[in-house]
Formats: structure tokens, sequence, C-alpha cells
């Protein structure tokens, strides 16, 4: 049977405007965040979630709760989604690692497995401990959709992983997920497919009024 996974990374941190590395560190939402997470909520039940689970750091909690709250459902804390510890970087700008080790970084920016920055989790042991916590999810809610708010490299790396493609490639292969977004994959059995990538939940603004085509 498949199941649907709502990949989701967190609301905006108080360290985005300073592109920051939060990793393992406890960060906060900026009031943008909080609106993101918001805004997760309405679509959340606008797309009939079944189940919500999250990283156990708190910006993702916190970006999970207002689903949670609207759907009626508890939140299931995964450890297995933390972010990836990055050791040397945590807590750094990619300039200011690059002011005291240019190579460092641009090892890392070539291939972040073999050149993951000093102290970091290993990219393999992330993937390992993401994917078991995804696979988990989808085995105790065949059928159904979950929505899993987790991290940006956390999720790169787990899907990566996945599908099958090259782990230290998952910055390339993956630039970015969009804080707020969703990225949805179905699992089943030992296969996974990629549905869609970065889809936002915030809702469309309505387009400006345009001029009257019967007032010409």
């Amino acid at each position: 049977m498949t199941t649907r996974l709502l990949l989701v990374r967190h609301g905006e941190t108080e360290w985005h405007a300073e592109n920051r590395y939060a990793g393992v560190t406890d960060v906060g939402l900026t009031p943008r965040g909080v609106a993101q997470a918001t805004d997760l909520g309405d679509w959340a039940v606008r797309a009939g979630v079944d189940a919500v689970a999250c990283s156990p750091l708190s910006r993702a909690r916190l970006t999970a709760s207002p689903a949670a709250e609207a759907l009626g459902l508890a939140v299931k804390v995964q450890e297995g989604l933390r972010e990836v510890d990055f050791g040397w970087g945590e807590g750094r700008t990619i300039q200011e690692m690059g002011d005291e080790d240019p190579e460092a970084v641009r090892r890392f920016c070539e291939d972040a497995d073999s050149g993951a920055f000093p102290g970091s989790e290993p990219v393999a042991r992330a993937a390992e401990r993401a994917t078991a916590s995804l696979r988990g999810l989808a085995d105790r809610h065949q059928g159904n959709r979950v929505l899993v708010v987790a991290h940006n490299t956390l999720l790169r790396i787990a899907l990566c992983e996945l599908l099958g493609l090259p782990l230290g490639r998952y910055r390339r292969i993956f630039p970015r997920l969009d804080n707020g977004a969703v990225t949805e994959i179905e699992i089943r059995g030992t296969e996974t497919a990629l549905r869609s990538l970065n889809v936002p939940t915030a809702p469309t603004p309505a387009p400006a009024p345009g001029p009257d085509p019967a007032g010409d």
C-alpha cells in the first residue's frame, strides 16, 4: 500500500537573514516563520492530512503545531528527523568559514560527503536515521497522508537516499527547500517516487484588477 509523505522545511528562523547554518542549534522562528506555520496549518486541512510528525527542534515543532491543532492530531516527534550537526560550521555563515578556511569551504561545496565540515555528522549517518524515520512513518500510516516537518539539509539528504541519488551531491541536486513549502513523495514498500517539489502553501495573491475590456 502507498503512503504519501508531505515533507516540509520549518518556517523562517532568526538566523535566515544572516544565512547562518543552524544545524542542531535551537533557533526560534521569526514573525514570518510563524505566519508560514499558520499557512501550513490551513493548507494541511485542505490537503486532508491524516498524521503530523516533526523533528524535535523547536523551529520544526512550532511549524508543525498549527497543522496538528487544526486537524485535532497529536504531533509525533521523531528524533531521527533532527537537523544535521554541522560541527565547525554550526552557527556560522559560508563567508565567515571561507575567511578562516577557504579550502574547507571549497571541499564542502564540491562534495558535502567527502568534504564535510570538521566535527560534523557524516552524511551517510544522517541519511540512515532520516530514511529510517520516514520509512517507519510510512509503515505505520499505510494508505494515508503524513505531514513531516523537518529541515533543509536533512530532507535533501533523505531525498537523495530514497531516490538513489549521490548523497554528497544533495546541494546541487536539490539547491534548497523553501521554508513552509511541501515536497511530496510516495513510498510503497522499498520504492519511492517524487510527486512534487517545493510547492508553496501560502494562499496565492489575487491578481491586480485590469482594465474592463468592455469599457474601451
